[in-house]
């Protein structure tokens, strides 16, 4: 079944993969921070209004084109997003590795940051591919 694109910007997409089912942010390369956090929080949004309808839902990210995400946007991760994250009922975070070095340390900051927060349990994972990380997420939310 063919993802749904629910968002479509330059630097990134939010699509509905409804076999697994999760949103999977998309992202496209650099984004600058009103960018970034405006994808990261209208996906949220839409995870909201879908988790209405789908249960389980699940999130995943798509990194293997994103860039740095700098220390500013990953603390907003960390102490904004996640717990709003958390709040909605994300529990896991299925990754697309990043192909480039500074993507892939964003998402190593992002995974140890979330593994050790105290205020809530996300759990991540990382894949090497697209249909692994929807593997892994679907047998998560099923568990």
């Amino acid at each position: 079944m063919a993802d749904i694109v629910l968002i479509a910007e330059s630097y990134g997409s939010m699509l509905l993969a409804p076999e697994v089912p999760c949103l999977i942010v998309q992202w496209h390369g650099f984004a600058n921070r009103q960018q970034f956090q405006s994808l990261m929080d209208r996906g949220l949004d839409l995870y909201i209004e879908e988790a209405t309808r789908t249960q389980p839902l699940g999130w995943l990210a798509d990194t293997r084109l994103i860039s740095a995400i700098t220390p500013t946007d990953q603390t907003w991760l960390d102490t904004v997003w996640n717990p709003r994250a958390y709040a909605a009922g994300i529990r896991h975070v299925s990754f697309v590795l990043a192909e480039n070095v500074f993507g892939q340390i964003s998402v190593q900051n992002y995974t140890a940051n979330t593994e050790a927060a105290a205020a809530y349990t996300i759990e991540p994972s990382h894949h090497r591919t697209l249909p692994e990380a929807k593997r892994w997420l679907h047998k998560a939310l099923h568990a």
